[in-house]
């Protein structure tokens, strides 16, 4: 799992564009060198991975991403859950933190990777035609079904665990290259605590609060 202030798989952006800024500006003109140089900032910052403070209540789910909510809504999810369930869709713009997080602890049972198209991630079909992965996720008490999607910039979606894997909440467990969006579903029973327009942070925002024990 990646442990650093910048994921691993932003490396060969940010030093091929690095370098080119540095060649440029020797053999060319400093000037020039100014927008390769900018772009390898913009690589650094897109695959910063910044420390989240992960909620400790049982009860509660965090976001798996950085976001605005785009959609809280009930839907008949036949992938994994198979039942009427709630479903948050959050919106990555390019300027927000691009890895995601697992919701819950809990193991992976459940793996699907689709190809697709790439729309822009905020059309309300991108969830059917665009490239996307999906992992569900078993606690014990309940099971969620967690959506990465492809956008209209995106080129890969990036898993760093596999079927089987256990999960910690907040845990790092994959990112989307360059515009995204992510789903989750989740059962009715779950009380859901964001809103349409809601600014999420992935591992730290709770999304969703699980009925007590008992």
């Amino acid at each position: 799992m990646p442990t650093g202030f910048i994921v691993k798989d932003g490396y060969p952006f940010i030093g091929v564009t690095f370098l080119i800024a540095l060649l440029v500006g020797y053999f060319i003109s400093p000037y020039v060198a100014i927008i390769p140089f900018i772009l390898a900032c913009f690589f650094t910052f897109f695959f910063r991975n910044p420390k989240r403070v992960i909620p400790t209540d049982p009860d509660v789910l965090v976001s798996p991403a950085d976001g605005k909510v785009m959609e809280v809504s009930e839907v008949y999810e036949d992938l994994f859950l198979n039942t009427e369930c709630k479903k948050v869709t959050i919106f990555l713009s390019v300027f927000d933190v691009h890895v995601n997080r697992a919701p819950m602890e809990g193991k992976i049972t459940f793996r699907q990777y689709t190809c697709g198209g790439f729309l822009p991630a905020y059309k309300d079909t991108v969830g059917f035609e665009n490239e996307r992965h999906s992992i569900g996720i078993d606690n014990g008490r309940i099971e969620i079904l967690v959506t990465q999607i492809a956008g209209l910039l995106a080129r890969r979606i990036i898993s760093w665990t596999d079927l089987g894997n256990n999960l910690a909440k907040g845990q790092l467990y994959g990112m989307i290259k360059f515009g995204s969006c992510t789903e989750v579903f989740v059962p009715k029973s779950v009380d859901i605590t964001v809103k349409k327009g809601d600014y999420v942070r992935g591992g730290e925002s709770i999304i969703g609060r699980l009925q007590k024990h008992g």
